[in-house]
């Protein structure tokens, strides 16, 4: 199963990276295909639709979506949310793997 990790970026320190590569570890430790937007590149203009196509692309091949705390409170995040339900995809809380420490 291939999960994409959704959670709040904008407005956190370094862009809430710790929180992001924390559920990626641990569903990766139980064998997950795991696409996480806080590896990507900065897109070249930098700018947030930029990162949102680059973010929903690496989405659309996944099977679900994992939420990560704090994931209401962000515009990207209930944005993937939205095209994820859209699409049908499966929806999970990260607290569903495990604890994971809030960025």
């Amino acid at each position: 199963m291939r999960l994409y990790i959704s959670g709040p970026m904008t407005g956190l320190p370094d862009y809430n990276r710790p929180a992001f590569h924390a559920a990626a570890a641990i569903l990766r430790d139980r064998s997950y295909h795991v696409q996480n937007p806080a590896e990507n590149p900065a897109p070249e203009c930098g700018s947030w639709p930029a990162y949102m196509r680059m973010a929903l692309r690496q989405m659309l091949i996944c099977d679900a979506i994992v939420l990560l705390p704090g994931w209401e409170n962000s515009r990207g995040a209930t944005e993937e949310l939205r095209v994820a339900m859209t699409c049908g995809m499966t929806v999970f809380q990260i607290e569903h793997f495990s604890e994971v420490p809030r960025g």
